[in-house]
């Protein structure tokens, strides 16, 4: 039996209705037409710069037709897309692009001054493209080949901090996406708008936002930035959009900008937000301004993205995350692996066939998160009688800030390489806009200064700017269990004093 694959969904929902309004795109809308025609030509460019079967391309592109039109394209061709974040710091940008090894790197036609020079270093060819045009002729390389199965590919930060590289195949987005619609009622109609400004490298931007609607023949409202915020509200009220997909932190913005003029955005049916916990007192006020309450998912990048999600909005329950797509098996265990009842507290293992294969040529963290074809969630919660998740805390020390991931160990690892720093620990703090933000506390070497303001700067050059600590504290030791381990706990709750040195 052939296998599903992306491509052919998308044709399918829009056959017959090629005239019809398909993407919104700097104030009119774009017909299916127009955008099959920016793929057409897409899939000619590569085809004549050499990609063939089984490699990868890499962007690095702000939401926009061409992402889209690239990701139809390669995989047409029986590829795979692999988004990347601009603003991870160059170091990690090119270790994430040596990961995937991808066939060339598409970058937004103005950076391509600034792209050349390190892509050069790596011997990856990029081509500089416009956001709404035809590419250019270009010549890519030859690549290792995989399987025509990968769709995408996401880079995330492992716990020791180099990327690891989530490849998704065909068949976990697909199965994840085709259970959304049913799992939340009204989701697809056929007036859905859907707002697409989650950036494109996060997984709950590109899958649920931009490719969900093209899949299931919704429209979707494209913008590149949402800030500012002005302009994305106006965007939304001009296109008429009615579902806003979002994590916490955009919808925290969105909500203080209309309070501050007292305005309200009328004709908003849905508002999903997921990728980090939400403030309950957030969902009043989203009713107050947009006229309905938030529902809250849950999900993580290895599945494709969701895991849970509040079905009907007025059946959810405040504080949790939904029930499971019907796709999931789960598994309650304790930290050591071993088998717990389900509604025990422990940690969440996951399996289904949105469940990504594995991280990509990385037996070592492959091995740490997977148990054949369960998935080690990293997240300790507690389902209640009616299939209800919640999220109870961290079975690792991640910290997010607004979304995004941040394992403690990269940021530790970098302010150690400063010559006066002896070592380091990173913990989260809570931040009422970004949900947290990181925090440092070091021990400096016998005779060094060095400022919390220079460590900071030093930080900057090294990290992506949501790993930056926001705040560094001094201190002679740290507080320890009796077995010697930190007591990452007590530090989160320790106030740092006016940097001294």
């Amino acid at each position: 039996m052939k296998k599903a694959r992306l491509e052919e969904k998308f044709i399918s929902a829009w056959r017959g209705r090629e005239d019809s309004g398909c993407l919104w795109w700097n104030g009119e809308w774009w017909s299916w037409r127009r955008f099959a025609a920016l793929v057409d030509d897409c899939t000619a460019k590569l085809e004549r710069a050499g990609f063939v079967k089984g490699q990868r391309l890499a962007v690095l592109l702000p939401n926009s037709p061409m992402v889209l039109a690239l990701s139809l394209a390669v995989w047409r061709l029986g590829g795979a897309i692999a988004p990347l974040n601009s603003r991870t710091g160059i170091v990690n940008m090119l270790d994430s692009i040596r990961k995937v090894d991808p066939h060339s790197v598409v970058v937004r036609e103005e950076k391509y001054g600034e792209s050349v020079v390190p892509a050069r270093t790596i011997g990856i060819p990029i081509v500089g493209a416009k956001l709404d045009a035809p590419l250019p002729e270009w010549l890519g390389r030859v690549g290792s080949s995989e399987s025509e199965d990968y769709a995408i590919f996401f880079s995330t930060s492992g716990t020791s901090g180099n990327p690891k590289a989530v490849g998704c195949y065909h068949s976990n987005l697909l199965d994840n996406i085709n259970l959304l619609p049913g799992h939340v009622p009204g989701l697809i109609e056929p007036d859905s708008i859907f707002l697409n400004v989650l950036p494109n490298f996060h997984t709950f931007g590109s899958d649920v936002a931009g490719y969900l609607p093209l899949l299931s023949g919704a429209r979707q409202t494209i913008i590149p930035s949402f800030v500012p915020v002005e302009h994305t509200i106006q965007t939304i009220r001009d296109s008429g959009t009615n579902v806003i997909i979002a994590v916490p932190t955009i919808m925290a913005f969105l909500i203080s900008a209309l309070a501050k003029k007292n305005e309200k955005i009328d004709g908003i049916k849905i508002v999903i937000t997921g990728g980090d916990r939400l403030n309950t007192q957030m969902d009043e006020r989203c009713k107050k301004y947009l006229g309905v309450g938030i529902q809250e998912g849950y999900g993580l990048t290895e599945c494709s993205p969701v895991v849970c999600m509040s079905g009907v909005e007025k059946d959810k329950k405040l504080g949790k995350v939904g029930t499971f797509l019907k796709s999931y098996e789960a598994q309650i265990r304790d930290r050591e692996g071993n088998k717990l009842e389900l509604h025990d507290e422990g940690v969440l293992w996951v399996r289904g066939p949105s469940v990504a294969p594995g991280y990509f040529h990385d037996e070592v963290n492959t091995k740490e998160r997977f148990d054949g074809e369960w998935f080690n969630t990293g997240d300790v919660v507690r389902i209640d009688e009616d299939g209800y998740v919640q999220i109870v805390d961290r079975a690792t020390d991640i910290i997010i800030v607004s979304g995004f991931n941040v394992y403690p160990q990269e940021v530790e690892a970098v302010l150690c390489e400063h010559p006066a720093v002896h070592s380091a620990i990173a913990v989260g703090e809570k931040n009422s806009v970004a949900g947290e933000l990181v925090k440092a506390f070091v021990i400096l070497n016998e005779g060094k200064k060095v400022s919390a303001r220079e460590l900071v700067d030093y930080c900057k050059e090294r990290l992506a700017h949501y790993k930056v600590p926001h705040k560094i504290g001094f201190v002679s030791e740290y507080p320890v269990s009796p077995t010697g381990k930190v007591l990452r706990r007590e530090l989160r709750h320790m106030k740092i004093t006016k940097d001294k040195n």
